[in-house]
């Protein structure tokens, strides 16, 4: 006997309107909903929904001023090549990617892992990529006042890729900057520094 448990949380009423409107949809559609695969389908696309969109419940600005710390380093930090997965608006399809952050410090650093975790408030809502990019840039610029935030986006978008134009190797890039980032010598570094291979 397994003494495996999954324990999940969701809020009930949404849930279960939300696998409502999935059952409508899918009859709409022309499927039966009451065949073997399709049983516990409604349900679990609801869930997986509710997931997908969990930015809508948590702050990212909490979670950035959760792991401030004092420090006198004033030279570029940057993390790059954080995964993202979000939904488009428009079509309710995923698009997915990186992302490539950097600040410059005024007094203050951050926990790293909290960059990453900022990504994904914001990834987890309904976006589009242009949004989704001004956002982290502007709430890390908000919550460490450094002396420039720079947010650089690359993603493919399955709204582009299986409808539409049905481009599969297309990669959207977005850019957002503040501060020095403004300038072209420390825009070109940062540009440089995301673009590089360690060996």
């Amino acid at each position: 006997m397994s003494n495996y448990q999954k324990i999940e949380n969701y809020n009930e009423k949404s849930l279960t309107l939300v696998t409502k409107s999935i059952e409508e949809i899918l009859t709409a559609l022309g499927e039966d909903v009451t065949r073997d695969g399709l049983i516990k389908t409604p349900e679990r696309a609801a869930k997986g929904l509710h997931f997908l969109t969990q930015g809508y419940n948590q702050d990212a600005l909490q979670i950035m001023r959760s792991a401030l710390f004092d420090e006198g380093h004033h030279q570029m930090v940057v993390v790059k090549d954080i995964e993202l997965y979000s939904m488009c608006e428009h079509h309710m399809l995923p698009f997915y990617g990186r992302a490539h952050i950097a600040y410059i410090p005024n007094g203050k650093v951050v926990g790293l892992s909290k960059l990453a975790r900022v990504v994904d408030v914001y990834a987890r809502r309904f976006q589009v990529q242009e949004r989704l990019t001004t956002q982290i840039r502007d709430c890390i610029q908000e919550a460490l006042n450094p002396l420039g935030v720079a947010v650089v986006i690359e993603a493919k978008h399955l709204c582009m890729m299986m409808r539409g134009v049905q481009k599969q190797n297309s990669v959207t890039t977005t850019s957002a900057f503040t501060g020095e980032f403004e300038k072209q010598t420390t825009r070109s570094e940062f540009i440089s520094l995301i673009s590089a291979k360690l060996s």
